[in-house]
């Protein structure tokens, strides 16, 4: 067996630390203090698609479309005239749904 003469050596606290019961002893003590999570207060907090949002109230500022602005015809969103890719004659699309 081949000895590692640069490893820090081991005195009688560390052999004993080592040892299975100490082990086990050492686990025992992490998982102690672990504090079980309420499954339903937790699943409380998760918003499922679909679910009911009714009672929500938007806080975002919608502004209509500005005057250097065009709404793509592929994907339907309002971008800035430079990203006009291609004008198809009453459509227009986007630079993005152009590439793809």
């Amino acid at each position: 067996m081949a000895t590692d003469y640069d490893a820090p050596r081991k005195n009688e606290e560390d052999v004993s630390e080592d040892s299975l019961e100490g082990l086990k002893n050492r686990r025992n003590d992490q998982q102690s203090g672990q504090v079980d999570e309420d499954e339903v207060a937790a699943a409380e907090s998760f918003e499922l698609p679909g679910a009911d949002l009714s009672h929500e109230e938007l806080t975002v500022k919608v502004l209509p479309k500005q005057q250097d602005e065009f709404t793509c015809a592929s994907c339907f969103l309002v971008r800035k005239r430079s990203q006009i890719a291609k004008i198809d004659g009453n459509l227009i699309y986007c630079t993005d749904c152009v590439r793809s």
